[in-house]
Parts: structure tokens; C-alpha cells; sequence
């Protein structure tokens, strides 16, 4: 592959592919994230320029490249996750931007310009996207840490392009440093935590532990620091926003109970995502053209909300106490997918369940 950059006649039946993928809400293509085999396997492949690495985290490839990259790099450290060559927790962020590409989520939804829609260029991701900004945070931030933490090979240095007219983004480890110092300074602890983790004496499943609290301390951060993207919510339906908060909102949840969001495990709480942009007239779980699991993940994440806010708040905090200890987050673990999976049952329970959880904390 030339510098992640495909002949046309490739690129055309990508194009073709993406679309027929984003009726259909599919987040996997031959087991692999969307589009995985056209990403860069090597970061020769990413674009050079003055010796410096110049990536556009604004074109889909080069954005999922990203990710392959610093997957493929940490790869040889993340033997504590298991035996499988998809079980390190970075593969849940190339399947949330797959989702996120696939659902229309990554598009100008301001009808400003054609970028990501089927009447423009599908691998474009939008800046004025909320979705895409806030997954800059967790794509771009992580990659410019990695990086400087030699995982992308020694005095590698990275320069993250910019559409023309777009300032408020940082593109520098930097720069990025110094504006959201919280989430670079705990992926550089993430980064630097996979690579001290050689202590004989300790087990791999303390190891595991230990890494998935750095890894969710780094993405929760990120995540808070995306709220610089809230100006973005203004071309969105209410419908959408009440998904954005839910779905923000259900990170606090798999974040405390160190959820390893391996390629199979993420499946289960991705899949059931709604796949397009929620409208006015949307009301789940009666929304004709999603999917009953799409339908019941939004009722779970409204109910979830709703509950929330008649504690006052406190759910998510009584949540956060019970996940104290690593016998406690693993029945955590099995909460948070019983609520994809079987989410009549599990809402039942849940308050009962945390509270039972709690005690022994």
C-alpha cells in the first residue's frame, strides 16, 4: 500500500461498500474493523513530510491507521490480556470509529459541506461532527503519546494535519500536552505502565488489572476533555443529544469496571448501537427501521439516564464505590454485558445487584 492512498478504482468500490455497510449498521468487515486491510500496517505507509510524520486524522484510513499502528505497536507488551492477537482493550476504539463511520456519525451533519455523506467523499470525517470531535480525543491524543513514547519507533515525530480554516484542534503531542494536559499526561502513564509491566512477581491477571485501570483513567480523561466539542450538538436532533449524553454516559460505567474491550467483548456493546443519526420523531424502543437490539440498547441507556437523575446523581457514583476491588468489578463485568445482552432481566436487578456489590466494599 502507497501511503494509505488507494487507486481510484479500489477507492470506488470502498466507497460502494461503505455505503451499502451504513444501512445496515455492520462494524466488522471479515471479522476485522470497517476497512481495516486498507490501513497502514507500518508507519512507512503514513504520509512523511520533512521527516516528520504528517497523518490526516480527517480522512477515515488515515485516522483508522492510527489505531492499527498503535495497536500493532503495544501488541508485543499486552501479553497479561491474553492469548489471542485481538485481545488488547485499544481494538474497542477501532470499532468505535467504525461504528461511528458506518452509522453517519463522522459527517458534516450541518449540510455546510458534502464531507462523509454518500454525495461527497465517504472517507471524509467532518471537523463540525460531534462525533468526530470527541473521537479525536481518543484516537489522535493517544497516538501523539504513543509516539512520543518511542512506540512508533525511535525520535519519530508527529505533525497532525489540519483542514484549511479548522484552529481548534491540537496536532502536536505539544501542543496537545498543553491544552489537555489531564489525558495526555495519563496516556503517557499507560504507555509507560505496558512497558514496566515485566515484574515476574506479579500475576497476569494483576498485570491485566492494573493496565485496564491506566487504559480507562487515559480514555475517561479524554473523554471529560471532550467537552470542547459541545458547540457541535447544534445541528443534532434532541433525540441525538439525549444519545450523546446517554452513550458519554455509559463510559462511566464499563470505565469502573476495567472492561477489556478486546475486538470480541467490544462486539457486544457496539453491535447493538443505533446505526444512523437519531431524528425528532424517534421513540425506542419503537423506531421501525433499527434493529430490536438497537431499540433496547436506547431504552437501556434512557433508563440508565432516567434512573440517574432521580438518585440525584448518585447511581453512577453508587457504581463507581462497588467497583472497588477486582472480585467486585468482574461481577461489574458481567452487569454491563447482561445489560446489552439481556437488558429486561438485567434492569431489573441492577440497583439491587449494586447495592448487594457495594456491601462488600
Amino acid at each position: 500500500m502507497d501511503k494509505v492512498m488507494l487507486r481510484p478504482t479500489v477507492l470506488g468500490l470502498l466507497l460502494a461498500c461503505v455505503v451499502s455497510l451504513c444501512s445496515s449498521g455492520v462494524i466488522l468487515d471479515n471479522g476485522m474493523p470497517i476497512l481495516w486491510a486498507h490501513t497502514a500496517s507500518q508507519v512507512t505507509d503514513m504520509p512523511i513530510t520533512d521527516s516528520i510524520l504528517t497523518p490526516d486524522p480527517w480522512n477515515y484510513l488515515q485516522r483508522m491507521s492510527l489505531l492499527r499502528l498503535l495497536i500493532s505497536s503495544t501488541d508485543p507488551l499486552m501479553g497479561c490480556m491474553g492469548g489471542n492477537a485481538t485481545d488488547s482493550p485499544l481494538w474497542g476504539l477501532s470499532l468505535q470509529l467504525g461504528w461511528m463511520l458506518t452509522s453517519g456519525r463522522l459527517a458534516d451533519n450541518t449540510g455546510a459541506t458534502t464531507c462523509g455523506l454518500q454525495t461527497g467523499d465517504t472517507m471524509c470525517i467532518s471537523p463540525q461532527s460531534w462525533w468526530s470531535c470527541v473521537n479525536y480525543f481518543t484516537s489522535v491524543l493517544p497516538f501523539l503519546s504513543a509516539a512520543q513514547q518511542g512506540f512508533m519507533g525511535p525520535g519519530v515525530q508527529v505533525q497532525m494535519m489540519v483542514p484549511e480554516g479548522v484552529t481548534d484542534y491540537c496536532t502536536t503531542y505539544t501542543d496537545c500536552a498543553a491544552k489537555y494536559a489531564d489525558p495526555m499526561s495519563k496516556w503517557d502513564a499507560f504507555f509507560q505502565g505496558l512497558k514496566a509491566e515485566t515484574d515476574p512477581a506479579v500475576t497476569d491477571s494483576e498485570k491485566k488489572d492494573s493496565l485496564l485501570g491506566l487504559y480507562w483513567e487515559a480514555q475517561t480523561s479524554s473523554t471529560h476533555a471532550s467537552a470542547a466539542c459541545n458547540d457541535r450538538k447544534t445541528s443534532y436532533s434532541s433525540k441525538e443529544r439525549n444519545f450523546m449524553k446517554s452513550w458519554l454516559n455509559s463510559a462511566e460505567y464499563v470505565s469502573a469496571s476495567r472492561f477489556q474491550s478486546s475486538l470480541e467483548r467490544s462486539k457486544v456493546f457496539l453491535e447493538p448501537l443505533p446505526s444512523r443519526i437519531l431524528q425528532e420523531a424517534d421513540v425506542a424502543p419503537n423506531i421501525a427501521d433499527l434493529s430490536l437490539d438497537e431499540n433496547n440498547t436506547l431504552s437501556t441507556f434512557s433508563w440508565l439516564d432516567r434512573i440517574n437523575t432521580l438518585l440525584g446523581g448518585s447511581l453512577v457514583t453508587m457504581w463507581k464505590r462497588a467497583m472497588c476491588s477486582f472480585e467486585t468489578r468482574e461481577k461489574g463485568r458481567v452487569m454491563m454485558e447482561q445489560l446489552m445482552t439481556n437488558p429486561g432481566e438485567a434492569t431489573t436487578n441492577f440497583i439491587s445487584v449494586v447495592t448487594q456489590i457495594t456491601k462488600s466494599c
